[in-house]
């Protein structure tokens, strides 16, 4: 549709989308382009005058803080594999779940609707949660932070969606030459279904990459914990107390280390995901298409 057919209204309507998605562009990139040169401040400039673009006023001082950290390193990787592992995982149980569910002559197949519907309503609580962990023997260990959710419902559903979308007549024709139902799934479902999967595997691994509370419930051992977990204590550890100090100096360098490190380790805690995005945009916005208007 071009301009020339547009009515007064339709021409307003645009300018106000236009408007609109500037406005949310710009509430989105500021601070993340704020965060960015704080990052490279001198922490003592930043907190004197705000951001400066004199050269003689940055400093790589707060990243050199960060990678001199081991625990920030070895969180660095728990965090990675922890999220490698989840998604993948995630996207394994969930697919295979959505494959039933997508059949129309699957049986108790409302009852079974109803069973997961209701889990996203309601949950068990922390409590019988943290003793359920415990009696499984999972505390203090990789397997729960991973396991407890193996299974999103909403991505079970996208993916349901999504599946009922596929061909027919090829799954008929592979059940003619005698595929069984893991044949067609890992043989035809799986190939046909990249972009949900693609989806699934990018909201599990952000999710989990972002997760810093459970592995504050059930983790206890320094050498397990992810990097949000390890980012969060730093923070906390440098924000000043006043019951605690005493000397105004003191109070003064803590709050400079606090500023020094605090967007050193957004920047480096954000970066996988800035860098991932792009190569899984394609598919992420084919999946979230069809599963949202084919349904």
């Amino acid at each position: 549709m071009n301009d020339i057919s547009l009515t007064k209204l339709d021409k307003r309507l645009k300018f106000v989308n236009i408007i609109g998605l500037i406005l949310l562009v710009l509430i989105i990139l500021v601070p993340m382009v704020y965060i960015l040169f704080a990052s490279f401040m001198n922490p003592d400039v930043l907190l004197s005058k705000g951001i400066s673009l004199d050269p003689k006023d940055w400093s790589l001082e707060g990243y050199k803080r960060v990678f001199s950290d081991m625990s920030i390193i070895r969180g660095f990787i728990n965090s990675f594999l922890y999220s490698l592992s989840f998604a993948i995982l995630n996207v394994l149980v969930t697919m295979m779940a959505a494959y039933p569910l997508s059949k129309d002559d699957l049986v108790f197949k409302k009852g079974i609707y109803i069973f997961f519907a209701i889990t996203m309503f309601f949950g068990g609580g922390l409590v019988p949660t943290y003793l359920l962990i415990k009696s499984l023997g999972m505390l203090d260990t990789v397997w729960a932070l991973i396991l407890p959710g193996a299974l999103s419902v909403f991505n079970l559903f996208l993916a349901q969606v999504y599946i009922k979308t596929l061909p027919k007549e090829m799954i008929e024709a592979a059940k003619v030459d005698g595929a069984n139902e893991f044949q067609i799934f890992f043989r035809i479902i799986a190939p046909l279904s990249k972009s949900i999967m693609f989806v699934i595997f990018l909201y599990s691994f952000v999710g989990m990459w972002n997760s810093y509370f459970d592995a504050m419930i059930y983790i206890k051992s320094p050498e397990l914990e992810p990097l949000q977990l390890v980012l969060r204590k730093i923070l906390v550890q440098n924000e000043p107390n006043m019951n605690m100090i005493g000397a105004q100096t003191a109070m003064a360098e803590l709050k400079r280390i606090a500023e020094l490190v605090k967007y050193s380790t957004i920047v480096v805690s954000s970066l996988p995901l800035i860098v991932m995005y792009p190569f899984f945009q394609k598919y992420f916005e084919k999946g979230i298409s069809v599963g949202a208007v084919k349904g």
